[in-house]
């Protein structure tokens, strides 16, 4: 239960779920790297156009620049936090975490030009949307190489 009271506030926050797991120094550094990544990549700014309906706006204010260091940092701190909560103990639990990061690091980068049913849905609707994917390949992976590697034995 622990593990997962972590990772959501390290979905509100990176780094939250580390200062809760007492790893002051870690989480103030997830802290810190997010608004520096937040700031210059206006980050906040696009997803409050993504909202309104606004995706073309958004991706023409976002900086992709900086705003491709956010999936990386966001699902390491992820798994990070719920790890040194005891949770991920079962061999390759991080794989969903880090094809998560793959794949809005991707989206990301495709938000742009990117269209679903002639959809633009730019640079915070669709990363969103490939999460999806990400965790489960990263789950299909995990649960076959559990299997190669059982039937090895």
């Amino acid at each position: 239960m622990k593990a997962i009271e972590q990772l959501m506030w390290s979905i509100a926050l990176p780094g939250l779920g580390q200062l809760l797991n007492k790893k002051y120094f870690k989480g103030t550094l997830f802290i810190l790297l997010e608004f520096l990544i937040n700031v210059q990549s206006r980050f906040n700014e696009a997803i409050r156009l993504s909202f309104l309906g606004n995706n073309k706006e958004a991706i023409d204010v976002v900086d992709f620049q900086w705003l491709m260091f956010y999936p990386c940092l966001y699902f390491y701190a992820m798994w990070d936090a719920v790890k040194d909560a005891g949770g991920g103990q079962s061999p390759y639990s991080f794989l969903p975490y880090v094809f998560s990061a793959y794949f809005v690091t991707i989206a990301l980068m495709y938000s742009a030009h990117i269209k679903i049913f002639e959809i633009v849905f730019g640079p915070i609707w669709l990363p969103m949307l490939f999460v999806i994917p990400g965790v489960c390949i990263g789950l299909l992976l995990q649960f076959l190489l559990l299997k190669f590697q059982t039937s090895r034995k």
